[in-house]
């Protein structure tokens, strides 16, 4: 049995909110260079230029990629030979609470959704918690703005619905959400489980990188295809036209019930933040 302290988990926490706030991931910057090279529409051209600016100024002088500095998702692969020595939740929360304060990050969270009073600190995080073996913690902070998270969906779909009910809710769901999310965004689609497993899977995809496609080839293909559609509702970069709606489509599944088919689209913006350390 290997112990892991709780204020290591502490100061990981908090320097990967840092980082994640100021630093987007290569594949993602990589992405949206890559569509900018494939833009035809000037306005298209003019904000991904903007947006390429913006993430260099950020890397440049370690400031926030975006104002809205999010809810601090945080996702725990946690090995079954490992002791923590302290409370874990606490940990983690402290690591958010110092990370928020010392980057000096925008405090967006409230501590009950209709008195709406700030925390002050971002606290608490969404934790998400995976057992698997070995004797490591793998910790993962994804800051979620809100701008793209209100324009998430779920639906419950029939089994008869199919494969064509999945691609039109999830067309639908980024049609309907327009400019909202700051596009180009990232989809994030759960398929399977039940109703709050699809909604994870749909988080949960958001942090594979960019260029990674899922591993079964039937829902690779889909996935292409669905991003080739999106791209062709013209909505563009910040909703202004053009063939970059969105940088990616990642999948993510789930076995189901004989009578159920949920269906879950989880959308981000451009700054699809996370960042992850093994400890």
């Amino acid at each position: 049995m290997r112990e892991i302290s709780a204020a290591l988990i502490t100061q990981t926490v908090k320097k990967l909110c840092i980082d994640a706030n100021c630093h987007l991931t290569e594949d993602v910057k990589s992405c949206i260079r890559n569509c900018r090279d494939c833009e035809n529409w000037d306005a298209a051209k003019e904000i991904l230029d903007r947006i390429i600016e913006n993430y260099e100024i950020a890397d440049q002088n370690d400031q926030p990629v975006c104002q809205d500095t999010g809810v601090a998702c945080v996702f725990l692969k946690v090995g079954q030979d490992v002791h923590i020595d302290g409370n874990l939740y606490d940990a983690i929360n402290e690591g958010v609470r110092q990370g928020y304060g010392e980057g000096y990050l925008r405090k967006s969270v409230v501590r009950d959704p209709l008195d709406r009073v700030n925390t002050g600190d971002n606290t608490p995080a969404m934790i998400y918690y995976d057992i698997v073996p070995g004797d490591k913690v793998e910790i993962t902070v994804a800051p979620k703005g809100f701008g793209s998270e209100n324009m998430s969906r779920i639906a419950m779909l029939r089994p008869s619905d199919g494969i064509d009910g999945v691609r039109n809710f999830v067309i639908k769901a980024v049609e309907e959400a327009g400019p909202n999310p700051c596009p180009p965004i990232v989809v994030g689609v759960g398929i399977g489980g039940t109703f709050d497993k699809a909604a994870y899977l749909a988080k949960a995809a958001l942090l594979r990188p960019l260029d990674k496609h899922n591993d079964n080839p039937f829902y690779s293909e889909l996935e292409q295809e669905l991003l080739q559609k999106i791209n062709s509702l013209g909505i563009g970069p910040q909703g202004f036209g053009g063939r970059t709606t969105a940088l990616a489509v990642n999948i993510e599944t789930y076995p189901t019930h004989i009578a159920g088919l949920p269906v879950a689209v989880n959308i981000n913006c451009h700054v699809t933040r996370h960042k992850t350390e093994v400890i």
